[in-house]
């Protein structure tokens, strides 16, 4: 099994494999979804202080806050999925040879 990580800010990785959403915190829904998570105690803050800019929501309904914009972290994304495909090309050429 591989593990793809996603480096979301200041250090912090999550699992890319466990991410079902990236989105902005502005809306009242996520509000209150953030809201929820907090009394629940899925809430993982990886902020370091700083303004939410991104909210990652994962398969097992922790909500992880990130000072990133959610398009970085989507494109942090896309490319290890993309480096990951290219591996995989290059393994199976290498496999032909």
């Amino acid at each position: 099994m591989d593990i793809k990580l996603v480096n979301i800010g200041f250090g912090n990785i999550v699992s890319a494999n466990r991410i079902v959403a990236i989105v902005s915190p502005d809306s009242a829904p996520i509000k209150r979804i953030i809201t929820e998570a907090r009394d629940r105690g899925v809430l993982i803050d990886a902020t370091y202080g700083r303004r939410t800019r991104a909210v990652i929501i994962t398969d097992s309904d922790h909500v992880i806050l990130s000072a990133v914009q959610p398009e970085t972290v989507a494109n942090r994304l896309a490319s290890r999925e993309v480096s990951t495909a290219e591996e995989d090309e290059d393994d199976n050429d290498a496999d032909d040879a």
